[in-house]
């Protein structure tokens, strides 16, 4: 395995605009991924998002409604995020039949200048995280889609 780069796809019974709205808005974000998120949903924006009291930065790269979401995470501190300190994660929403398809993927790993087993460790720890929490995606995104007018 290479490593470098981290995808899964799922299907979402609701509309990309709704999807858009539950990958991008901090509001939404706290429902299924972090216990915390605080960002303006916007390019450039910048901010942060928590898991259990544990703080990480956060950068909107693109917001593109209702195609595209991505941002950066995890660089340190008083540092512009840029492919040699973040990770990179993309939303790509397609309308379908019945919904919309999520395409998600993950890079940065081996831009980061770790050797091979940090590399290794963090790929699966993010891979781990990922296959935990987008599972939760669809429910939430269809219980907000039924509440939308």
């Amino acid at each position: 395995m290479d490593y470098g780069t981290l995808d899964r796809e799922i299907h979402i019974d609701a509309t990309p605009e709704v999807v858009f709205d539950v990958v991008s808005s901090p509001e939404h974000l706290r429902e299924w991924w972090p216990d915390e998120a605080d960002y303006p949903a916007e390019p450039g924006g910048e901010g942060h998002i928590g898991f259990g009291g544990q703080q990480v930065r956060f950068t909107v790269v693109d917001a593109v409604p209702p195609k595209l979401f991505s941002f950066r995470w995890t660089h340190a501190e008083g540092e512009t995020a840029a492919p040699g300190n973040s990770f990179l994660v993309v939303f790509e929403l397609e309308p379908t039949a019945t919904g919309t398809r999520l395409r998600m993927t993950e890079t940065g790993f081996r831009e980061r200048g770790w050797d091979e087993a940090k590399i290794a460790a963090e790929y699966v720890d993010h891979a781990s995280g990922w296959d935990q929490f987008l599972p939760r995606l669809p429910g939430y995104a269809a219980k907000v889609g039924a509440t939308t007018p």
